[in-house]
């Protein structure tokens, strides 16, 4: 038996290993599959667009709330899932308790005491003026002394020291005197 060739056309280029050159019609199962992860990764976090690179690297594009395409350029590994509660979290309701909550005002590390040997600045149950430092939240190498807002007494801290916080967090419950 004898095997018979196509003809060639002198106009038409040989594929290169580059993934760029080929035709999306003629990728294989393993690069479609990569595909179809990456749409439902796309899909899952909200991305409005992933670009690929030809030494297999990922740029991320997030969708802003505005609905416009901001760029935050990552590694090509994808965005972490959000945390999960702890299941006794979920399923216990705490009793409402009194007191006002002081929250950061940015994202950062949450301190208690200005130097890791000195004391912190505020305990349970210890009286604060309006004014007077609470903790401190370093930010971008910045060391920022968040105040308490009004007159009252330390009820709880509800963050560890050197413990990551966001925005809008409960660093305390203060009663208001």
């Amino acid at each position: 038996m004898s095997k018979a060739k196509a003809p060639v056309r002198k106009d038409e280029k040989k594929s290169s290993s580059c993934c760029c050159e080929e035709p999306l019609c003629a990728l294989g199962p393993e690069e479609l599959a990569t595909v179809r992860e990456l749409a439902e990764i796309a899909t899952e976090f909200d991305l409005a667009e992933l670009e690929v690179d030809p030494c297999g690297g990922i740029r991320i594009v997030r969708r802003q709330a505005g609905g416009g395409a901001g760029t935050a350029a990552a590694p090509a590994a994808p965005p972490l899932p959000p945390p999960v509660p702890s299941p006794a979290v979920e399923k216990t309701e705490k009793p409402i308790e009194s007191g006002v909550l002081l929250t950061s005002p940015f994202v950062g590390t949450f301190y208690r005491a200005p130097a890791p040997e000195a004391p912190p600045f505020v305990e349970v149950g210890q009286n604060v003026r309006k004014g007077q430092v609470v903790c401190i939240v370093e930010a971008m190498k910045l060391m920022n002394e968040i105040e308490s807002e009004f007159d009252g007494k330390i009820l709880e801290i509800l963050v560890k020291n050197a413990e990551r916080v966001e925005y809008g967090q409960s660093l305390f419950r203060i009663e208001k005197a």
